[in-house]
């Protein structure tokens, strides 16, 4: 396709409708049209928006927010779907494909605090919809409570002011994206950085999927293509795809590249945080493609296997499914 025949297609990004994946999307948006694609946004609602009154493990499926635009892609309605990485199952749907992992943004997670810190060294109570959070979180802390906590930031910023809970964790990124656009101002003095616990694999990174076989499509996003964030996000989705965790499981994993080599952060807990399996590494850059692999099978075999059985058999109870 010669440059003037590629200047008259429009390429459709797809994505959920919620303010920040609006806003993912208008960046991927932006830096298309700065290399002089056409590009056109098409919202898309999506059953992870509507059900706010449970926590996602216990919807019992993955992939929640990302199901509605598979299926308009597969049905040629969009072109190409923005997502946040850590949404994203491990094994995407057939004829759908990786085409680009964007710069990642801050990874971590922050606790956002309603007067003083004192409640750390005793009782207290926080919130959060993540079973991830929530379990690192009560490993730390056992004398403390979790409430679930879902919605837009907004939303979850004025349940936190209403509520009595000492605090809340969000993604750092997702304040960052999107907190000039909700009008949500967060004192520095209520909001401190959680270094300790170990983010959701591919949290804070952008992707950007596509048909196989749209070529089109596929060599744009191509030319936004982060490839230090894809090599690490790599090696946190195979640990993640190992150890059997959709995006609701309490498994968290973090790649860094430093000088050469890829420093490796990973952890599997059971939900009430009791059980903790954890792994630290280092290894040589051109060994990625097989470390999350190895990672995860470090931890199934000191204990990790017996842990998710008993993953498994929580979610099961959550969702009405388990026989007794």
């Amino acid at each position: 396709m010669s440059k003037t025949e590629s200047m008259k297609k429009t390429l459709k990004i797809g994505t959920r409708d919620s303010k920040l994946a609006l806003w993912q999307a208008n960046r991927v948006k932006d830096e298309l049209e700065l290399l002089e694609y056409q590009v056109e946004i098409v919202p898309v609602k999506s059953h992870g928006d509507l059900v706010l009154d449970k926590p996602l493990y216990e919807m019992g499926i993955t992939g929640i927010f990302t199901k509605a635009l598979d299926i308009a892609m597969i049905q040629g309605d969009i072109d190409i779907a923005v997502h946040s990485m850590k949404d994203v199952p491990t094994a995407l749907p057939r004829g759908i494909v990786q085409a680009a992992v964007l710069k990642r943004a801050d990874s971590s997670d922050l606790l956002v605090h309603k007067g003083d810190l004192d409640f750390l060294e005793g009782e207290g109570c926080i919130a959060t919809g993540s079973l991830r959070r929530k379990a690192q979180w009560l490993n730390r802390y056992p004398k403390h409570t979790v409430e679930n906590l879902r919605g837009n930031i907004n939303t979850r910023m004025r349940k936190l002011q209403d509520s009595t809970w000492n605090g809340a964790v969000f993604a750092a990124a997702g304040l960052e994206r999107i907190s000039p656009f909700e009008g949500t101002n967060i004192d520095p003095k209520n909001c401190i950085s959680l270094d300790w616990m170990v983010p959701a694999p591919a949290q804070g990174a952008m992707l950007a999927v596509a048909m196989e076989q749209d070529d089109y499509s596929r060599q744009a996003l191509d030319k936004l293509n982060d490839k230090d964030t894809e090599i690490c996000t790599y090696v946190e989705r195979q640990f993640l795809r190992v150890l059997e965790g959709g995006c609701s499981a309490p498994i968290g994993a973090k790649a860094n590249i430093e000088n050469d080599e890829i420093a490796f952060s990973g952890i599997l807990l059971s939900p009430d945080g009791q059980k903790k399996h954890s792994v630290q590494q280092r290894a040589p850059l051109e060994q990625y493609t097989t470390l999350g692999k190895q990672y995860a099978e470090e931890i199934l075999n000191h204990g990790g296997r017996e842990t998710l059985e008993h993953i498994k058999l929580f979610q099961q109870r959550q969702s009405g499914t388990a026989s007794f």
